[in-house]
């Protein structure tokens, strides 16, 4: 007879059994019925079989105007099979699966609910047999959630799905980031990285914030307010435009705003683009000083009789550039009249939506009081802070819809007296103050239960962790934005779909399925065969080259290959000539060129070089995302800014110049050697190591030197404007730093 304790423990172990066998572990986790012990073989796949009955179907539910077919999204799809798995199959369409495919279609979009029991469109049924992988959606939005689940799976489990079944459905309808673009601009190919970074982990809404300042000090005078570093990021040629913005480089023309957003909605992501007034003005006041409410210059004084038109024209200008069903004017931070703020705010909804059928959102700024003229409750609000608002109590009893930003997970980039550099992941898996376990997107208050609605509350939209540039442009480079997010969007993600990831859970998951994500490498990483043999990543010398011929149409022409000495095969080419000691000399004429543009942290560059004569502003090695220059001192230009150290390099003299990127840290050592001696093995030379720095201006009152990390630049080494002559005897990139 079985003991009460022997009882127990085997009930438990077929608890245990039950609770791991009804949900797969991802990111988010998805609730999974098993059939059986058996598993399909992703290799078994043959092809990709769209349901011909609904290829050409949309979405026309969702937050995109811009929805991808179900067509569309099987080519995506496609693609991230052979990226990220190495499945080389076909894609056709027919009105049912066939062996050994998977088969995509639509079904029934009443089955799938969020919290509130609303119907979503991003919902799926994922049926997984041993004849093949049936993904049927609510909408091909759905569907394209199903895939995300299929690659996790297969990546997780080595290619051996488990058979069985799948009915998943986010909790909440917006999910997702916003990035501040205002004051650090951000190239597109970037942003859309970023977009197929977040959509691997179901998040589904990218908000840009577009128009900003610096935090206008009341130190600084109405000249110094009137230079101060503020942007308007979206460039138009409208005479109606022309002086709101004055920096057509570093902004996004129609077409750039318009691929920003075609590629990030064939993920499943939509952009909601912002416009902030009538606060953090401070780039419309400069290009209309006239419109300033008294002496701060970053707040629009609403009451005069130009500003609203003004906001009118602007919007008007940029409307048809946007493809999402709500827009953001900003409205955070107005220390005016709250009835004029609401005013304001009430005029652009009405207008906005008249002009283009769309709704808008601010900032929780004036809650809703019986003196005031209330804001409209067709306009949902974006709660960040509780010395702003209770969003519960203002918003939701109000019956306004909001969306939960609040400052729990802000990240300000680089430095802040009150907010982290990367998301506070640990507090999403700790963040209900009602049983102490897991936060999700209806949580506004992480110590307060009874600030909080239910979890079912209709008016909670979901959640966007934002992340600010207070300290402007010069303070990080572009893939600093990425690593304060890197493991905070998935964690988030989790979360903010309905998932309920442990901590540990979420720790082996996310490792397992870093390398794999699709549609980017915001890591710039470079796969190396043998990285438990050997750190070494690239090798050359200049006495190991072959000769290498082009072909096209109209010519030939000839180039030498360099021998790469890793394991790797990387082999380079040039064009340079040899010197009688058979190095490579190099000037502006000719160049050495590797396979790759960057390398991402942990990384030493070593370079055997002999400087003869130096121009002005010369470039030794130049990159995708940096360029290794003398200005005369040692320099890193990287996202428009100049980081220098103190010091430069001898001229006429063979040296080991080495680049550190460690951690988020960069730094350069200079050594004299000779043409015979190898190249130092990483982190054997005793050469000083002198750090990059960024230098923040803190509003106006101090400096404040901070750590950056800089990406290796790999692509070229002289050529046309590098501004330098001399020889390149060998060049090494290792893992090690």
């Amino acid at each position: 007879m079985m003991s009460h304790y022997s009882c127990f423990m085997w009930l438990a172990t077929l608890l245990n059994a039950v609770l791991v066998t009804s949900r797969l572990v991802g990111i988010p986790t998805v609730p999974f019925t098993v059939s059986g012990n058996q598993t399909y073989s992703i290799t078994e796949l043959k092809g990709i079989v769209v349901d011909s009955k609904f290829a050409d179907s949309r979405d026309e539910t969702g937050q995109t105007l811009i929805p991808p077919s179900l067509q569309e999204f099987a080519e995506t799809f496609l693609d991230d099979l052979y990226d990220t798995l190495d499945l080389d199959i076909d894609i056709s369409t027919a009105d049912e699966p066939t062996p050994d495919t998977i088969f995509l279609t639509l079904g029934d979009p009443s089955k799938y609910s969020t919290a509130s029991g609303a119907q979503t469109s991003e919902g799926y049924t994922l049926s997984i047999n041993s004849s093949g992988i049936v993904i049927s959606g609510a909408s091909p939005l759905g569907v394209w959630w199903g895939t995300r689940t299929v690659l996790q799976q297969a990546i997780l489990s080595n290619g051996s799905l488990l058979l069985g079944e799948a009915d998943d459905a986010p909790g909440w309808k917006t999910r997702g980031m916003m990035l501040d673009a205002a004051r650090h601009y951000y190239p597109p190919d970037f942003l859309i990285e970023l977009c197929s970074y977040m959509s691997f982990f179901k998040q589904n809404t990218f908000q840009l914030h577009l128009s900003d300042n610096l935090y206008d000090n009341k130190i600084y005078t109405r000249e110094q307010s009137l230079e101060l570093y503020a942007r308007f990021r979206l460039w138009s040629d409208s005479e109606e435009l022309e002086g709101l913005n004055k920096h057509k480089n570093e902004s996004y023309t129609k077409e750039q705003f318009e691929d920003i957003q075609s590629a990030c909605a064939s993920r499943g992501v939509t952009i909601i683009p912002e416009i902030e007034a009538p606060g953090h003005a401070l780039v419309i006041v400069q290009w209309k000083p006239e419109l300033a409410l008294g002496t701060d210059l970053s707040l629009l004084n609403i009451s005069h009789p130009e500003t609203i038109p003004t906001m009118k024209t602007i919007w008007g200008t940029f409307l048809d550039w946007f493809h999402s069903k709500t827009v953001h004017i900003g409205a955070d931070e107005y220390t005016g009249d709250p009835n004029e703020y609401n005013r304001f705010v009430n005029e652009m909804a009405d207008y906005i939506y008249q002009e283009s059928g769309k709704s808008i959102r601010i900032w929780g700024t004036f809650p809703p009081k019986p003196e005031y003229n209330n804001i409209d409750r067709n306009v949902s609000v974006q709660h960040w802070a509780f010395f702003e608002d209770n969003p519960y109590h203002d918003y939701i009893l109000n019956n306004y819809s909001v969306l939960n930003s609040d400052d729990t997970y802000y990240v300000v980039t680089k430095y802040s007296a009150s907010y982290p550099q990367v998301v506070n992941v640990a507090r999403t898996f700790n963040g209900n103050p009602a049983t102490g376990g897991m936060w999700q997107p209806y949580i506004f208050d992480t110590k307060v239960a009874s600030n909080n609605p239910e979890k079912s509350n209709s008016l909670v939209l979901g959640a966007i962790t934002p992340q600010w540039n207070d300290y402007g442009a010069n303070a990080s480079v572009f893939s600093e934005a990425y690593y304060a997010w890197k493991d905070g969007i998935p964690a988030l993600g989790d979360k903010q779909w309905g998932g309920d990831l442990s901590e540990s859970e979420f720790s082996s998951a996310f490792s397992a399925l870093l390398s794999f994500i699709p549609g980017q490498n915001l890591d710039r990483a470079i796969p190396s065969v043998s990285p438990n043999i050997s750190s070494t990543i690239l090798n050359y010398t200049s006495g190991s080259t072959f000769e290498k011929s082009h072909y096209a149409a109209l010519a030939t022409w000839r180039d030498v290959g360099v021998i790469d000495h890793s394991l790797n095969g990387y082999d380079a080419s040039t064009d340079c000539p040899l010197t009688a000691d058979s190095t490579f000399n190099i000037s502006s004429s000719c160049s050495f060129r590797t396979p790759f543009a960057s390398k991402g942290r942990d990384y030493t560059l070593s370079l055997k070089i002999l400087v003869d004569e130096i121009g002005k502003d010369a470039t030794l090695i130049t990159g995708g995302d940096s360029k290794l220059m003398l200005t005369p001192n040692l320099t890193l230009f990287a996202s428009g800014n100049y980081y220098r150290l103190n010091s430069g390099i001898p001229v006429g003299k063979w040296i080991n110049l080495s680049l550190i990127g460690r951690g988020n840290q960069t730094f350069a050592s200079v050594q004299e050697t000779t043409l015979d001696e190898p190249l130092p093995k990483p982190g054997s030379t005793s050469a000083t190591e002198e750090e990059f720095l960024a230098i923040l201006g803190i509003n106006g009152v101090s400096l404040l030197p901070a750590r950056i990390a800089i990406e290796a630049p790999l692509q070229q080494i002289g050529g046309e404007d590098s501004g330098w002559t001399g020889q390149l005897a060998a060049m090494e990139l290792s893992s090690v730093a």
